[in-house]
């Protein structure tokens, strides 16, 4: 959906650590595909860094490049969940995405990224 090369990592200051980083963004937006009425989330990004970290900048670009895509929630939030964890291989990734209600919903998708092996 976005372009997933906006992503910038740096090295992870702690490697032998683990730690948990997480960050929300709080102005998420998408569009329906249905209607193209605009959709708006919170977005957590929770994770253990293995060799890197990302930057901050680039993963603010990166959710404002979905400000005119038409996707659903869930495609939304895996999309986000799988370039995420592509660009930083993180020893654990989960993606919090709290969508603000419309129509007298309001939803929550919650996606896991785990390693390859």
């Amino acid at each position: 959906m976005a372009d997933k090369s906006i992503l910038e990592t740096f090295p992870n200051p702690a490697p032998k650590r683990d730690f948990l980083i997480e960050h929300t963004h709080h102005e998420f937006t998408s569009l329906c595909p249905m209607t193209g009425h605009p959709d708006f989330a919170d977005i957590t990004v929770r994770y253990v860094a293995d060799k890197t970290c990302v930057e901050l900048k680039s993963l603010k670009l990166y959710f404002h490049a979905y400000r005119n895509k038409g996707i659903f929630f869930e495609g939304a939030t895996n999309q986000i969940c799988d370039d995420i964890g592509a660009a930083l291989k993180p020893r654990s990734l989960t993606i919090i995405a709290n969508w603000k209600a419309r129509g007298g919903f309001s939803s929550r998708v919650t996606c896991e990224w785990k390693k390859k092996r």
